[in-house]
């Protein structure tokens, strides 16, 4: 058995580059500084799956070449994490016409509902394209085929969730996004294979781990390897990347690690 992530994006909420920036960073030639916004497609033997639909979802499927989903799975309401919601009706098709199943918590499905209005859960009589959708509220651990996956309360404004996938053995967290990381969810993590985990910058922020909370919080967790996500364009990959620690490095939009 195996278990892959492949970051479809690993920036924060406006991308990197930014509009209108003449950073080093956003005027950077290394492909590994273009962020789009932050989310992953998880490759088990007997189920493929998103988590997280941003802005630049449709394009990251076309760059690389992702025609297979069986689910989605959101970790909050936030438009840098659902607003490619909509391009899920193109797997409908590709799925012969069956819902799509998606993971949220319930809070984030009402915002979801409320947003894109014209979800359903059925064909439209007029043969119009809409999203297909059945909603299925996490309150607690789940199994998409062979991956058992258990949600990870985080603190970061709306209510979110990171995720814990476990496949034959091997354990992966996945936390895009959050200011603190609470005990219980701490105890959950400790000593994963892999720890995809939020780290915007150097500098503090109200809803974002910085630098040095990002690192503190991979000391307390001793995972075996831990990939940092959601940079923004104070990030200059090759620049932050030598500051890290050997088992630490920055993900970059189309990277695949296996688990």
């Amino acid at each position: 058995m195996s278990l892959k992530l492949q970051f479809l994006g690993t920036g924060t909420s406006v991308g990197v580059p930014q509009i209108g920036c003449t950073c080093p960073t956003c005027l950077s030639g290394d492909p590994r500084d273009k962020r789009r916004r932050s989310g992953i497609y998880v490759i088990g033997d007997h189920a493929r799956f998103v988590v997280d639909t941003p802005p630049e979802f449709r394009m990251a499927c076309l760059e690389l070449g992702i025609a297979h989903v069986d689910a989605v799975v959101v970790t909050h309401a936030h438009m840098d994490h659902i607003a490619g919601f909509d391009d899920i009706r193109r797997f409908n098709t590709i799925n012969g016409g069956a819902p799509m199943r998606c993971y949220a918590a319930p809070e984030t499905i009402q915002s979801i509902r409320s947003i894109f209005p014209y979800i359903t859960d059925k064909a439209n009589e007029q043969g119009l394209f809409r999203p297909m959708i059945n909603f299925v509220p996490v309150e607690g651990p789940f199994d998409i085929a062979d991956i058992h996956v258990t949600p990870l309360p985080v603190v970061h404004g709306p209510r979110t969730n990171g995720y814990l996938f476990e496949c034959d053995g091997r354990r992966t967290a996945y936390i895009s996004d959050c200011h603190e990381i609470p005990p219980e969810t701490l105890e959950l993590v400790r000593g994963v294979d892999v720890l995809v985990l939020n780290c915007l910058r150097e500098r503090f922020h109200p809803t974002h781990l910085n630098l040095e909370a990002a690192l503190a919080y991979v000391a307390e967790i001793a995972p075996r390897r831990t990939f940092f996500v959601h940079m923004c364009h104070d990030v200059k990959h090759a620049d932050f990347e030598a500051k890290l620690p050997e088992n630490v490095r920055l993900a970059y939009d189309g990277l695949t690690i296996e688990v």
